[in-house]
């Protein structure tokens, strides 16, 4: 690769948000090479001045790879049964990849109504903010157990959106299963400035439906809310190496969403 990316604002803060995919295997069984490399990049960010959140996918299917399950299951109440066993299976992970770096990572489950109503929503900013001056990675995912099914955020890839707008994020990464946005043609569109009719017809809904729960269209979707607020934002394939610190460095990694 020989061209460079340039951001129109130095980036000092990210969100990163992570689908079911890139945390857990098709055994429901976490991955962790993956998470481990994802504390380590996370490490490298810390030491240029670079804060991350993460938004974090995941608690349902790892709960089903405790019960032994081998595939989803649609009935509500089940499902958040999942998400309670799974979560602290999901941040019991993200806690032993973290102190492998020497970081300390803290869980926030947020829902729908943490973003409809001004004090609950200025408290959520005001707890994430003293987590990063802190030096602790806030690992948010959304309140499965309590959500109901008109609510969810399309594996949070809405909530990574709502989460940048929310802490002024320089950068919205959405990690994904694929390279990044795919044409027609099925090549990856390296930078796009306009959310056209075009792009909206060649987003489609995931296909991997026994782990992940959002697809393409979902994460065009938070693309734009994150574009409301001048957040530029990159899909890009969370099984690159070294994924982060070259999205972060300027490589063309992926799809970038210019602001």
């Amino acid at each position: 690769m020989n061209m460079t990316r340039t951001f129109q604002r130095p980036i000092k803060r990210i969100v990163v948000k992570l689908g079911s995919s890139q945390i857990v295997d098709k055994k429901f069984k976490a991955r962790r090479e993956r998470l481990n490399s994802l504390a380590k990049q996370i490490s490298h960010l810390h030491k240029k001045g670079i804060e991350v959140v993460l938004v974090s996918s995941g608690a349902i299917a790892l709960g089903m790879g405790e019960l032994a399950e081998t595939r989803r299951i649609t009935d509500l109440g089940a499902l958040q049964a999942r998400a309670a066993i799974g979560q602290a299976v999901l941040m019991r992970n993200y806690i032993e990849s973290f102190k492998k770096v020497g970081l300390k990572c803290a869980q926030v489950l947020l829902s729908w109504d943490d973003f409809g109503k001004d004090a609950r929503t200025l408290n959520v900013r005001h707890t994430l903010d003293a987590l990063l001056q802190k030096g602790v990675v806030p690992v948010i995912n959304e309140n499965d157990t309590t959500s109901t099914e008109e609510i969810k955020f399309g594996d949070n890839d809405k909530l990574s959106a709502l989460v940048a707008k929310l802490l002024h994020a320089n950068l919205l990464v959405i990690l994904s299963d694929v390279d990044g946005l795919l044409d027609i043609n099925k090549k990856v569109y390296r930078e796009i400035k306009e959310i056209t009719h075009e792009i909206l017809t060649v987003s489609s809904g995931t296909s991997n439906i026994q782990v992940a729960r959002g697809g393409m269209k979902t994460k065009i979707d938070a693309v734009q809310i994150a574009r409301e607020k001048n957040i530029p934002c990159i899909i890009a394939g969370g099984n690159v190496q070294d994924v982060l610190v070259k999205i972060t460095s300027g490589e063309p990694v992926g799809t970038y969403f210019k602001i």
